[in-house]
């Protein structure tokens, strides 16, 4: 493989990981909280929606990120209040707002504007463009290190960038913070949080608010900056690859990075059959490139690369003892 394919492989790599990082984040920041949510597909998937067909009404790719981020988080007040108020099943709330997702978002687009549940192509000021970093153009003359910067990291749409910001920002809030402090141990704890006076429902409200606020971003840049618009199912398992990232990631922000990376490294390489063709001299199967990460993933929870530990509450409503 040579160095100029080598760089269009990991330009691939950073924006089909940028989905996957902001979902793998939100679904950190909710079972680090104790709250399972199975239901990143479904918000990515309507905020894809929102965003496609606010963005193409409005003409501003913005006022569809905003919208995108309203049917995110409409989703996640839903699954808060199934499964933190009423206590219901939070593997099931997730999946039936999947359901409801895969449903309404078609169902909308088609009634808004009949074209088979797509929204328009999305073009000018209504999607993102890419940003030039500054001297990515006379980085080219540097070995090496200038073409990487110049063709890897210039040339992205600004959520790319918000993508790579939001995990050392999530480290930070989740261990160098007292809400970050509070929130892992309401997923460890929740009685001992709940017996210094802490609200255990706020915390994990807060927690299900910034995953809306995530997975609203990563169904943006799906819409308006991976493809110009929505398509039906368009989010095409991103939301469980997420879950299945941040499981192999041992539910750590710069392990997520890492771990959508390379999620995103063999989805580029799918992308790319000829390459490996032309590596190992022979062709390996398309869907066993997309199968890699899952068998990744398996092979930590069996153990073999250190055990993966999920929060201790997750999963399980919080009853205040009388």
């Amino acid at each position: 493989m040579d160095y100029a394919t080598l760089l269009q492989i990991l330009d691939s790599t950073l924006r089909l990981a940028t989905p996957l990082l902001l979902a793998c984040l939100a679904g950190l920041f909710s079972e680090r909280s104790g709250i399972f949510d199975i239901g990143l597909e479904g918000k990515m998937l309507m905020a894809a929606m929102c965003t496609g067909a606010a963005a193409y009404l409005s003409g501003s790719v913005w006022v569809g990120v905003l919208a995108g981020i309203a049917g995110s988080m409409v989703l996640a007040a839903i699954h808060g209040l199934a499964s933190i108020t009423f206590r219901g099943n939070q593997l099931i709330s997730g999946v039936a707002l999947n359901f409801i997702a895969s449903g309404i978002t078609v169902l909308a687009a088609q009634s808004l504007f009949r074209q088979g549940g797509r929204t328009p192509p999305l073009s000018g000021d209504a999607r993102f463009n890419p940003i030039e970093l500054p001297f990515a153009e006379s980085a080219h003359a540097i070995p090496i290190i200038g073409p990487f910067y110049a063709e890897v990291l210039s040339g992205h749409t600004i959520l790319v960038y918000i993508g790579l910001l939001c995990v050392p920002l999530t480290w930070w809030a989740l261990f160098r913070t007292r809400f970050g402090l509070r929130l892992r141990a309401v997923g460890e704890n929740p009685a001992s949080v709940d017996t210094a006076g802490v609200s255990v429902i706020r915390l994990r409200f807060a927690a299900v608010a910034i995953t809306g606020i995530l997975c609203g971003l990563a169904g943006a840049y799906m819409a308006a900056g991976l493809q110009a618009g929505f398509g039906k199912e368009m989010t095409a398992g991103r939301g469980y690859i997420a879950l299945a990232a941040l499981i192999f990631a041992k539910w750590r922000p710069w392990y997520a990075l890492m771990a959508t990376l390379l999620f995103g490294f063999f989805q580029a390489l799918a992308l790319r059959p000829d390459v490996i063709t032309r590596l190992f001299h022979f062709s390996i199967p398309v869907p066993a490139l997309d199968a890699m990460p899952y068998i990744l993933t398996v092979v930590v929870l069996a153990g073999f690369v250190g055990r993966a530990i999920p929060p201790r509450a997750g999963g399980e409503p919080y009853v205040k003892e009388r």
